[in-house]
Order: structure tokens, then sequence, then C-alpha cells
């Protein structure tokens, strides 16, 4: 990943295939971090994990003698600590607005997507997720007509959170409109062609979109 370049002394530990984690190198690659990157497989974990946090999961980042879990947690953390580019507005009604704009997106979307990619229910039940997330996408297209990023001119955190999951939307098997959902489709073509982005793909987040 372009995102490692030498040793630092801040490690992160990455799912190669979870979109909570995807979102953090994307935060990670566009401010240039020099960071460690230990995948981890969720069979076979890495025994200093759970000693590092509670909970035994990635995302986990080691800032020295600073332990973060939780994904917005780490995207916030690492955009004070490294403050350009900035990734939040500055002002904090703005912040505040893109504070909640996340949170939507993990009430609307993000459980027919973590069930979608974990795949263990019922084709009957994945079906009714793919169309809730379907209708739910195609609903928010008319906003990337206004502006060039999710209801922003500039790029910020919402962002790094929404591309993981068009990134996995083929993998899904949500299909969307070419004409309905145009506008969505040239934002989602706009992050991924951005430097950062694919400097955060793992290579099983490549190989996945090479796939289909």
């Amino acid at each position: 990943m372009g995102v490692v370049t030498k040793r630092s002394s801040m490690t992160f530990f990455s799912s190669p295939n979870d979109h909570y984690c995807h979102r953090v190198r994307i935060v990670l690659a566009e401010k240039g971090v020099t960071v460690d990157i230990v995948d981890v497989d969720n069979g076979d974990k890495p025994e200093d994990l759970a000693s590092l946090n509670p909970y035994n999961e990635v995302p986990t980042l080691v800032d020295r003698e600073l332990t973060l879990y939780q994904s917005t947690v780490i995207m916030e953390y690492l955009d004070e600590r490294f403050p350009h580019p900035p990734l939040l507005p500055v002002y904090p009604v703005a912040r505040a607005q893109s504070r909640l704009l996340i949170h939507r997106v993990e009430r609307d979307w993000c459980h027919n997507v973590d069930a979608l990619l974990e795949g263990t229910e019922k084709e009957a039940s994945l079906n009714k997720r793919r169309k809730e997330l379907r209708e739910g996408l195609i609903a928010t297209a008319p906003i990337f007509s206004e502006l060039p990023f999710f209801m922003s001119e500039e790029f910020t955190l919402v962002d790094c959170v929404v591309g993981p999951i068009l990134w996995r939307l083929p993998a899904m098997g949500v299909e969307l409109p070419a004409k309905q959902a145009k506008p969505l489709i040239d934002y989602a073509e706009r992050l991924f062609d951005r430097d950062a982005f694919q400097a955060s793909l793992s290579d099983a987040e490549r190989e996945l979109r090479q796939r289909l």
C-alpha cells in the first residue's frame, strides 16, 4: 500500500477487506501519514491486538502510548493530529453537520452493507437489503449534482466513509441505474480517481473489483 513508506511510531491494525478500516486508510493516505499497517485476519488475529483493544477487533490505531479504536474516533483524531489538509470544516456548525452526515450514513446504510458483505443471511433477506440500500443510494443521487463532494465543496471525512461503501457495491450485488443515479456514479468516480483513494486500497480491495 502507498500509505506504508517506512517504520513509524504509529501502527494501524487493519483488515484488508473491511470498509471501516478502509475509511481510516483513506484518511491516512489523504494526510500522507507514515504508518505501519498490520493486516489482520479475523480467523488468526495477532496476540497483541487483544491487549491493545478490549474488543479484540479492527480498526485499531496505536500512536506511541495512545491506543484508539472505532473508526470515526480514529479518523477525527488523525484529522486533529495532522491538520493539513483538514478533513472537517473549521466552523463548529459545519463540523457538527459533517458528523451528523456520518451518523446518518452509518444508521441508514451500514447495517445493510455489513450484512451484505458478511453474506450469511438467507438470500431473501439479502435481496431485501440490496433493494433498501439501492433505493437509499438513488435517493441521495440528486445532491451530487449540486456539489462535487458529499454536500460539500471540499473532500471531507464524510467522503472517506461513503467511498469504501461505493467501491464495494458490485461485490454486494448492488447495481445503480446509469441514468437515475448518474450524479452519484460520477461522484464515485471522482473519489476513486483520487491519488489517496488509490493509495488506500489493499491488495484484496483491488482484487475485489478486478474479479467482477
